[in-house]
């Protein structure tokens, strides 16, 4: 039996507003992305977190970006097993089908996956240790950034598992042999960033420094 319901009046009043304002005056735009298909430049891996708001942050028209949110924006390791891997497939369809020319990884402050990775490597959140949770197994892929982190003070650890979460996720990228490949050709790049929610900075992932800066 389904239970899906009616769609909560503010949203269809919502809806309603965009059609209105949005759609009719860039309608010849949305019409030409359903006839011509999308050809995004980037794709963005981030978080699920509701204020992480991507499109805003880079003034990005429809069909620029293809996006992929999962909890604290991991990616992880390449895994052939046959199961079902939404965030692989996600960038199997970026890189093999769209052909995008970059793929970022945005981490975020205050992210909640990151404080539960803590917590429970920590020995303070069982229950993410039970294996019927979710995202206690998905945080396993940060297990190898904690251990990174886990000597520095309490107040500063937030913020560096956040960092480790992103440069873990491009680590796990280059496991993936058709993004390897892509890299090595020069057909496409890999980018971390890191946003703080509060002051709206962003950091970059610079090689030179071996570590995040300001843009």
């Amino acid at each position: 039996m389904h239970r899906a319901r009616p769609l909560p009046q503010y949203l269809i009043q919502r809806y309603h507003g965009w059609k209105a304002t949005s759609y009719a005056e860039n309608h010849a735009w949305f019409r030409r992305l359903a006839s011509q298909g999308q050809h995004p430049r980037a794709m963005i891996i981030s978080c699920c977190d509701s204020r992480v708001h991507v499109t805003s942050l880079f003034g990005a028209d429809t069909g620029e970006f293809f996006i992929h949110r999962n909890i604290a924006n991991l990616v992880p390791p390449y895994e052939p097993d046959g199961k079902q891997h939404g965030t692989s497939a996600a960038i199997e369809y970026a890189v093999c089908v769209l052909k995008v020319a970059h793929v970022i990884v945005m981490g975020h402050s205050s992210c909640g996956g990151v404080q539960g990775c803590i917590d429970m490597c920590s020995g303070n959140a069982p229950e993410l240790e039970d294996q019927s949770s979710f995202v206690g197994r998905w945080m396993d892929v940060l297990r190898p950034g904690y251990e990174k982190v886990k000597d520095l003070p309490a107040e500063t650890r937030p913020k560096a598992l956040e960092h480790e979460a992103v440069l873990t996720s491009i680590g796990n990228l280059l496991t993936f042999p058709f993004v390897r490949e892509a890299v090595e050709s020069e057909d496409m790049t890999l980018h971390g960033l890191w946003h703080e929610i509060g002051t709206g900075k962003i950091e970059v992932f610079d090689p030179s420094e071996d570590g995040f800066v300001e843009i």
